[in-house]
């Protein structure tokens, strides 16, 4: 397949930089790299990912430390990652496989070929709150599909992004295949602009903020390009009155709480229902309350901290406007700079704003409900639909549930941090569209074609469909 290379020039909103300039270069090698690699047998790019999650193995302490340092996290989070990431590189071997042709022999001597191909270069955006896992999500399922791959690192971890990537070119990928852009915040819409519209771009993916990702989608939709956006989210966990307490305890303080609720699929809101919320809240706080956040570069702890003070100063203004409303502080609060201890809100109502902004900190906000029709109505009533769960001891009364629930995933007796690459990964509403994981990734990373091979249609036949279409006339 023939790409055409070119520089982006931009017109009177883009003018060409250095920034964009590299940008254009990385996605000028990844278009010369597309033929060769996308050539490359199934066997091929099989061993070649497999060996990548080998890489990623090998080099385990040498990501642990840059990612700790870059981003803040703990170190058990970005392990946590690394694991995550061997896993979707070993699932996404599995979609190899099925780029096979579908053939279809017909009656009339025709032979109809069904195809998937792949598309070109594929571009990633990557957010730095789980820079493993989701650098490598943004090129596994593309690469394996025959793909070539640019991936736009984010600023706050740039080098931990470099490192991931080079893991690739360790492990044996030819060179371009994949390549990292890398820029400063201030050339970030420059760059992003540049890539998508740069004509050898066929697909792009994005993982972040609704807010930025609604400018993605519109840059995309401007130049005719299909996007993939995984956004924010509000994720819900509405606790049943016969859940068991314990264990919806345990799995809220996970969701809230992992990676300083620094995940698109936190919990965000616990739904639960009044005849069991002071069983529950009192769960929530003695399991939450050992918990210790605190800088990796200072000392070891459970949690690390924010990505920087200005999250904490954002996160710190929720909790205000909710205790002013009448929140109850359970735990927590305290804040020295980035670093934020868990907090848990108990009685948070519609008039606060933590009920409707997504946090993106260690908030558990406890929404108190009669019955699960308040339940079902307050998990729906946010714009975001991303991830959600349902504990209880009726399981058919809680697929009832879930089935009723506005989000592209649920989890039902589980937290809603958690994810399975071999599943459908993504959000409705404003969480976004588009599927990562399981089979869903091929009809994002593929171009599906139809040829019909017309055997028997000679000059008889023509002229009888000619003469049908004048009948027609």
């Amino acid at each position: 397949m023939t790409r055409r290379l070119v520089t982006v020039a931009g017109d009177a909103e883009h003018v060409a930089t250095p920034a964009t300039r590299k940008a254009d270069d990385a996605a000028n090698r990844a278009a010369r790299a597309f033929g060769e690699w996308s050539r490359t047998t199934p066997k091929d790019r099989v061993d070649l990912l497999h060996s990548v999650a080998q890489m990623l193995d090998q080099g385990r302490d040498e990501l642990v430390a840059l990612a700790t340092e870059e981003v803040g996290a703990s170190p058990q989070w970005i392990d946590f990652n690394i694991e995550i990431a061997k896993n979707i590189l070993h699932q996404a071997c599995d979609l190899v496989p099925l780029m096979g042709d579908q053939t279809v022999n017909h009656e009339d001597g025709r032979t109809s070929i069904v195809r998937r191909q792949a598309v070109g270069v594929v571009l990633g955006f990557v957010p730095w709150n789980a820079p493993v896992a989701l650098a490598v999500r943004a090129m596994a399922a593309p690469i394996a599909c025959g793909n070539t791959v640019v991936l736009k690192a984010s600023e706050h971890c740039p080098k931990t992004h470099e490192k991931v990537v080079s893991f690739f070119a360790a492990a044996g990928l030819p060179q371009n295949v994949v390549s990292v852009v890398t820029n400063e915040t201030k050339d970030s819409i420059d760059v992003a602009r540049s890539l998508i519209r740069h004509p050898a771009v066929r697909r792009i993916n994005f993982t972040g903020s609704t807010r930025v990702g609604q400018i993605v989608a519109v840059e995309a939709a401007q130049v005719m390009k299909r996007s993939l956006l995984e956004l924010s989210g509000k994720a819900p966990l509405i606790v049943l009155d016969d859940a068991d307490i314990d264990a919806a305890a345990a799995a809220a303080m996970t969701g809230a709480f992992f990676n300083q609720g620094q995940v698109c699929i936190s919990t965000e809101r616990i739904i639960v229902l009044n005849d069991i919320a002071d069983a529950f809240v009192a769960a929530l706080v003695s399991k939450s309350k050992s918990l210790v956040a605190a800088d990796p570069k200072v000392k070891s702890a459970d949690l690390g901290r924010l990505i920087n003070a200005d999250a904490a100063t954002r996160i710190s203004g929720l909790i205000s406007d909710a205790v002013s409303k009448g929140a109850l502080l359970r735990l927590g609060s305290e804040t020295s700079g980035e670093v934020m201890q868990p907090v848990i809100l108990d009685n948070v109502t519609p008039n606060m704003r933590i009920y409707s902004e997504e946090s993106f900190g260690p908030v558990a906000s406890i929404i108190r409900v009669r019955n699960e029709e308040d339940a079902i109505s307050v998990a729906n009533d946010t714009e975001f639909g991303l991830a959600s769960a349902v504990f209880g001891g009726d399981i058919d009364r809680c697929h009832a549930i879930a089935n009723r629930i506005e989000t592209g995933i649920c989890q039902i007796n589980g937290p809603t941090i958690f994810d399975d690459p071999t599943m459908p990964f993504g959000g409705m509403k404003s969480s976004g569209y588009g599927r990562f994981g399981g089979t869903a990734a091929l009809d994002e990373f593929t171009d599906i074609r139809w040829l019909s091979q017309h055997d028997a249609l000679n000059s008889s036949k023509l002229e009888e469909m000619l003469n049908l279409g004048r009948t027609k006339a």
